[in-house]
């Protein structure tokens, strides 16, 4: 049921009266809007230029050369009326004189060079909060509507729209859970957003050490033992964990058992919170597994623009049960939202809803169909392997649109065979690591691009054959970045604690005064807070060597590290 606009919306194009009432009671006098459809045949458009685009690893990257291709797109008339977008083009439409902010003025004095990219609709329909486009932190009229319509899609009790990201969505959990002092347990390789969020509340971390496979170099999930061993633990102190915090999928697409974890955590009254953010399309096919909400998860954030079709930064936050304050979660989400939040990020997040909602279970077949057709044929190439349940056996499931290739078999480390792959295919990645290349597939990857990686990784491991084995090796680790972490301050104390700079080589045993993390993934190898040890500066400066980019460091080439005063 998405609405794909493909409308003229030209602000003198309609003269429109609009009625704005309070609940859900809003609505448009009638009036006589375009139709357009795209043909079920994939359409081709010719790109008039060579647009640059940067990669995850710093370098400069162009869009491929070929045509650009829209996906098989069918626009049902269902589709046509999501409610914020069909609000936001109303409003779009009306030939006002507008005396209101942004100071593009409805894009009559929008910067010449970036109509000239995207053309003037994007400003056309980039308004405040109109009367008529209702309020984010008290809506009642087309966003109220929209995230009541995704609640049900997503099987939540209620549903915010974010436009600060999954980032702010696991900040308002954390906060909405736990009260300074109060115990979160976290896997410790959460996304920097916990980190940031136990900074905001005050919540003292209880770290668990996920699963680790050292030939990929992947953190896995969290185990149900786990978890139960963690709140043992925090018993044994006198103390009540105040959340459990999951990540499932991971980046790599490797999911927890969240129906046994929620289980434990429930029949002792412990809110589970779960970071989804690369798994909005989970449970809408038979062949994937369920989501957080229908595992019985408390809150779950999805970023829906990664799989899903919204726009980059936009997010959904979903609530079940009754563990959790909702008007707590309203409470934070207004005091860490923008006060002028982009109503193109949120009509986006109600027409990707309303494009699921169109067909659910079998919106992804193709994708689906594609993803297993992709990884059979690379599968079949010599030296190289792809990432299964097999690597993670205490993990139910792996994201079947996933894709994760090694190449630890060709003496190539994942940032080399990138830049083979970018350089000679014009293939981009969507993660870079030391021992591999995740690739993500969505609903609008195409037989062709999936040919042309099939195609560049056979040239990759013909060119690789040249070079002697023996003068090519790949180490693996043989422990995690972080299994030996010892905390002294926690994260709010040493973010807030006086700090001071010394060089690398007299940082051990100092406490760590910043985050610092390859990215991406955005996961920490050290922490505010946390002791520096011997193994994580050995792993920084590794990756570093290996083409990663250090995100958080003051000092990105890793001379030197802020550290707190103790």
């Amino acid at each position: 049921m998405v609405s794909v606009s493909m409308f003229s919306a030209s602000p003198s194009s309609f003269n429109l009266s609009f009625h704005f009432g309070l609940g859900n009671n809003w609505n448009f006098r009638t009036f006589a809007r375009p139709s357009a459809c795209l043909s079920q045949e994939s359409r081709n458009l010719e790109p008039s230029k060579k647009q640059d685009k940067t990669s995850g690893i710093g370098k400069t990257r162009s869009a491929t050369k070929d045509q650009i291709v829209i996906s098989d797109v069918r626009i049902s008339q269902q589709e046509s009326s999501p409610p914020l977008v069909t609000a936001l083009k109303a409003s779009a439409e009306q030939n006002a004189a507008a005396f209101h902010f942004p100071g593009h003025n409805r894009g009559r004095a929008a910067p010449s060079s970036l109509t000239q990219l995207i053309g003037l609709k994007p400003f056309l329909h980039d308004l405040p909060e109109l009367p008529e486009l209702d309020n984010l932190f008290s809506p009642r009229g087309p966003i109220l509507d929209a995230q009541q319509q995704a609640a049900s899609l997503f099987g939540s009790l209620e549903t915010w729209f974010l436009v600060g990201g999954t980032t702010c969505g696991i900040q308002a959990a954390i906060m909405a859970t736990c009260s300074p002092g109060e115990i979160l347990i976290l896997p410790r390789n959460s996304h920097i957003s916990a980190i940031s969020a136990m900074v905001l509340s005050g919540a003292v971390p209880k770290y668990i050490i996920p699963d680790y496979n050292f030939d990929w170099d992947i953190a896995g999930g969290i185990t149900p033992s786990q978890v139960e061993t963690a709140i043992k633990e925090v018993d044994k102190e006198g103390q009540k964990p105040a959340a459990v915090l999951v990540t499932s999928p991971t980046y790599h697409g490797i999911c927890s058992n969240l129906s046994e974890i929620t289980q434990l955590c429930h029949s002792r009254g412990i809110p589970v919170i779960v970071d989804e953010a690369h798994g909005a399309h989970l449970g809408f096919h038979p062949q994937m597994p369920n989501s957080a909400m229908h595992q019985g998860a408390d809150l779950a954030v999805q970023s829906t623009h990664k799989v899903l079709c919204s726009l980059t930064q936009s997010s959904m936050l979903h609530m079940s049960g009754s563990l959790v304050d909702r008007e707590k979660i309203s409470r934070c989400l207004q005091t860490l939202q923008s006060t002028s939040p982009s109503y193109l990020l949120l009509a986006s997040l109600d027409a990707a809803r309303a494009q699921i909602s169109e067909n659910p279970e079998t919106m992804f077949g193709k994708a689906l169909q594609l993803a297993i057709e992709t990884k059979s044929m690379i599968r079949k190439i010599s030296g190289i392997s792809v990432l299964d349940a097999q690597s993670f056996p205490n993990f139910p499931a792996i994201d079947p649109l996933r894709l994760t290739i090694g190449f630890q078999q060709l003496g190539l480390s994942g940032y080399e065979a990138d830049e083979i792959l970018y350089e000679d295919h014009e293939i981009i990645c969507e993660l870079v690591e030391t021992q591999s290349i995740t690739f993500a597939m969505n609903l609008g990857t195409c037989r062709e691009h999936v040919q042309r990686l099939v195609s560049g990784i056979k040239h990759l491991v013909a060119a690789s054959a040249s070079t002697p084995a023996a003068k090519r090796k790949v180490e693996g680790g043989n422990s995690a970045p972080f299994a030996d972490i010892e905390t002294s301050l926690i994260p709010r104390d040493a973010f807030f604690s006086g700090k001071r700079r010394v060089s690398i080589e007299n940082s051990l045993g100092e406490v760590c005064g910043e985050l610092i993390c390859p990215y991406p993934p955005g996961i920490p190898v050290m922490v505010p807070g946390e002791t520096i040890t011997k193994k994580a500066l050995d792993y920084l400066l590794d990756v570093r060597s290996k083409g990663a980019v250090i995100s958080g460091a003051s000092d990105p080439q890793l001379s030197s590290i802020v550290v707190c005063n103790m």
